[in-house]
């Protein structure tokens, strides 16, 4: 069996990215070893164990684990807002103020 399993209950306390930890306990529970050190998955046809993606999948399991960093702070450094996180467009700007009225013409 893979060091997790996709069981809720089963799920260490530490786990930041539950579904990329479910994602991987689940391709870690399906790529185990035969009695001959061969992966049972039929993805791997005869791979070697330990596979790729039972390899890959222990990587996953890392990864949920490991504390997602801080968003840096705009006022904490002083520096102007870069945007949006939906669109990208600075939210800090103001409209510039017009020097000559937009001309409406009627077609």
């Amino acid at each position: 069996m893979s060091e997790a399993s996709t069981d809720r209950a089963d799920r260490p306390a530490e786990v930041t990215d539950p579904l990329l930890w479910g994602l991987s306990a689940a391709v870690a529970d399906a790529h185990q070893p035969d009695e001959d050190r061969v992966c049972t998955s039929p993805s791997c046809v005869g791979a070697a164990w330990p596979c790729a993606a039972w390899n890959n999948a222990q990587e996953g399991l890392r990864a949920a684990r490991a504390p997602r960093p801080a968003p840096p702070a705009a006022a904490a450094t002083g520096e102007p807002d870069h945007g949006d996180p939906l669109t990208g467009w600075p939210t800090d700007l103001v409209p510039a103020a017009r020097s000559e009225a937009l001309a409406v013409s009627a077609a």
